[in-house]
Formats: structure tokens, sequence, C-alpha cells
């Protein structure tokens, strides 16, 4: 019975956190602000009462995009027209965002999960900067797990790159590229009716091109959104490969993407 299931799987399941630590300095795509943090109170500027209780406070600044993060609908338009065709020209304001298809309408995500570790099924640690990820590495990779793509999964693809988190440049090698789907990897995942899917890296998909190519794919066309800069790492040491998804973007009014902090249970 589905309590029984969940009653072992709370008591026994590992989880695992896929969110990134976010700190000043962190690696942030090109197109999107730098994450900016200043603690606004310190304990002792101001106390209440005999006791001297202090509060301490502070204050962010970040993008949609910063950080471990996932994609609204309407993030990526084409000639203006998003996802089933819809021009956004009148449905965005610079002060109220986008008043369809933002990230508010995406609900909490409860999903089965699927890791495709393309690393570890060619034997590698991570993937070179050049390496483009396909329907066949996708489909092997599944195979190579035993688990298959079914319908409204969210599929997870590890290239290792997490490794170059703390080293800014490397990680984001906006000269070099970075490795990631490709075209017919995309077009294979929506063939497969995911509900979303995501990845270690800061643009998903190979780079160069810049233009991405399976934004447009995925989003525009079929209404997949899509995470990035997960944390696959301890999934991928434990190898585990199947298990349940848990994400909740923010509730931003008009927000084309949202910060994210993802677990899995397994």
């Amino acid at each position: 019975m589905l309590a029984d299931y969940l009653s072992e799987l709370l008591n026994k399941g590992q989880v695992f956190d896929l969110g990134q630590l976010i700190f000043p300095g962190m690696p942030h795509h090109p197109n999107q602000p730098p994450f900016g943090y200043t603690l606004l109170k310190k304990h002792g500027d101001i106390t209440l009462h005999e006791e001297r209780i202090s509060f301490c406070s502070d204050i962010f600044m970040m993008g949609g995009h910063t950080g471990t993060h996932l994609d609204a609908v309407a993030h990526v338009a084409r000639n203006n027209r998003v996802f089933n065709d819809v021009d956004i020209s009148d449905y965005q304001d610079y002060q109220n965002g986008l008043e369809i298809m933002g990230i508010d309408t995406t609900p909490p995500i409860v999903k089965k999960g699927v890791l495709l570790d393309i690393p570890e099924l060619l034997g590698l640690d991570v993937l070179p900067h050049d390496f483009g990820i396909g329907e066949e590495e996708l489909q092997q990779a599944s195979q190579n797990a035993g688990v298959e793509i079914e319908k409204a999964d969210v599929v997870l693809i590890r290239t290792g790159w997490m490794r170059f988190w703390e080293d800014r440049k490397k990680y984001l090698s906006v000269e070099d590229g970075v490795p990631g789907v490709v075209e017919d990897g995309a077009r294979f995942l929506a063939s497969k009716e995911i509900a979303f899917t995501g990845t270690d890296t800061a643009a998903y998909e190979r780079t160069p091109p810049h233009h991405l190519p399976c934004h447009v794919i995925l989003l525009i066309e079929n209404g997949i959104q899509i995470m990035e800069m997960i944390n696959l790492e301890k999934l991928s040491k434990a190898k585990v490969y199947s298990f349940l998804f848990i994400a909740l973007p923010l509730k931003i009014r008009g927000g084309t993407g949202s910060p994210i902090r993802p677990i899995a249970v397994a």
C-alpha cells in the first residue's frame, strides 16, 4: 500500500540535498546577476529589555536564475513566441514580469526522478568541455542504470562538471565551452514526455552555441522546464538512479525563474 511505502521511505530512505551553497562570488551565468549579501544588523547593534535581547538581520539580492534554479516556461522565446505558439509581447511588463507562464504557475514538484550519469557510463570522472550528450548517451545511461524514462518523470543528467564549482572561471568556461545536452538528446527527452529536466552545469546544454537550441526544443516547443546547477555528486557516488524528487520554486509573481533547493529521497 502507498502508506506502507511512504512509511518505509521516510524511516529508511536517505535524503540527498541537490542544491548548491549560495554565497557572494559563486558562479553565475554571464547573462544573470551575481549573488549579493549584506548583514544589516549585528547582534549588539540594538538590544531590547534589560536582558539585552538582540536580533541580527540581513539582505540579499539574486536573480531568478542564480544558483540552483528552475526556469519558468516562458523564460525563453523565439521571435517573441513562447510555448503553445503564444506571442508574449503583450504579456510582459518590467514591473510585474510575465503575465502568463511565469514561475508562479509552476506547482510544487513531487515526482519520480531519474539520474543519467554520463561520466560513469563512459568510465570518466568528468566529461570533456566539448562533449555533447545525445539520444544515444541518454538511452545507454538509462539502460546502464536499469531505469526507464517514463512520462512525467524528472530527468537529471550528470556531466561531473560540479567538481569545478569552486573555480568560477573553469566552471563557467565561457570561452572553451561546457559539456551538455545537444539537440537530438533534447528531442529524445521531449519524445518521452518528461515533466522536467536538469543538469549540473550553468547552461544545461553544451555550449557553444550560446543561443541555447535545446532550451528552444524543451521550453518553447514542449513546455518542459529546465533546472541548472544541480549538485548530483552524492547521488552518483551512492549509485542512486531512481528516487522521489522534490523541489519547490518560490511563488514569485511573473518571475522568469526561481532558486530552488531540490532533494532526492531514496
